[in-house]
């Protein structure tokens, strides 16, 4: 019984794929995403998906995503209230491949388009229990460090960071109390207006990242997220940006493993807020202004951020990463 107007149907196995031979035009085709996903859905990736408005994957539906899939933001639409989202209790599984990753980025190609993907879990965070997130109302926070959101494997964002208001705006990828059991690689972030990616609270691990002109900081984390990621490269060639890093809240001890940061103008690393802390193995800084800040020196110390084995260093000189541009070829194609 079709009572639900805001249902989505994704039962039919009949893919556009099929229809190729009637006309190059009948593959190519778009397709606006519905605004809630209640039962799993599995995308073609022979259809180019329009964005324009909230994708919310709902507790117990599965958003599937096939390799070479291409999410488009409408610039029509409004930025702050144009992302996708999966809550607590929903699961994605982004399925790109080197040779083709899946892509959401914006038709305006402007910093600032869209809200990208928002991750809510059920691990634990310094905000409690069901705490509202600072976008949407998500809720999300639990007690569960091995839950699941899904899996995600080269995705490229594109263009996010919309303003939400003057304190707050939406960043590439945003991880709410998400856990352990879910599975995030091979992952590009680029030219967004906030962060690249902001783990609030939880326990995921994440790996080869590669994040390029986010405006504010590249990687942040604040609600006591624990997990580690491993690879990451980020490069500023914008001036005006806020960090490389930013860690904010207590200190959980969070490892960063083979990191490497390039600045062509300037700017400050590593900020370390209130008593955040972490554990790095294998940093490398160029052209950066300030390697290591410590913004709250009363709340915080050097000592509390382990680099290579030692207490952190503002003077010091690191170079022990093994993370390089080049291995990040399947999306720079350099």
């Amino acid at each position: 019984i079709a009572s639900d107007p805001n249902a989505s149907y994704g039962s039919s196995t009949t893919k556009a794929s099929e229809f190729a031979w009637a006309g190059a035009e009948d593959s190519t085709s778009s397709f606006i995403l519905p605004s809630m996903v209640t039962s799993d859905l599995s995308l073609d990736a022979s259809i180019s998906y329009i964005l324009d408005g909230v994708v919310s994957v709902e507790s117990g539906a599965t958003l599937t995503i096939p390799a070479g899939t291409q999410i488009t933001a409408d610039s029509g639409a409004e930025a702050t209230a144009t992302y996708i989202v999966v809550q607590k209790g929903g699961m994605i599984d982004i399925q790109g491949t080197s040779s083709a990753p899946v892509v959401m980025t914006a038709s305006a190609a402007s910093p600032g388009s869209w809200g990208g993907l928002v991750i809510a879990g059920d691990a634990t965070t310094t905000e409690g229990i069901d705490a509202t997130a600072e976008v949407g109302g998500i809720i999300y926070g639990g007690t569960n460090d091995s839950d699941s959101s899904g899996s995600i494997n080269y995705l490229v964002i594109e263009y996010a960071g919309a303003q939400i208001n003057s304190e707050s705006q939406f960043n590439g990828l945003t991880l709410y109390a998400v856990g352990s059991g879910t599975t995030i690689s091979n992952v590009a972030i680029v030219n967004g207006t906030d962060d690249g990616v902001e783990f609030f609270g939880g326990t995921v691990n994440a790996s080869n990242f590669y994040l390029e002109n986010n405006e504010d900081d590249a990687i942040d984390w604040t609600e006591g997220w624990n997990g580690e990621l491993n690879g990451a490269y980020v490069l500023h060639s914008i001036s005006g940006f806020s960090t490389a890093v930013e860690a904010d809240g207590v200190n959980n001890n969070p490892t960063l493993t083979n990191l490497t940061c390039v600045s062509t103008t300037g700017g400050t690393a590593l900020q370390f807020k209130k008593a955040s802390g972490a554990t790095i193995n294998g940093l490398s800084l160029s052209g950066y202004a300030t390697q290591v800040q410590l913004k709250d020196p009363s709340q915080g110390s050097f000592d509390d951020i382990i680099i290579d084995g030692s207490s952190s260093d503002n003077s010091a000189t690191y170079s022990s990463s093994t993370t390089a541009d080049t291995d990040f070829s399947w999306y720079t194609g350099s």
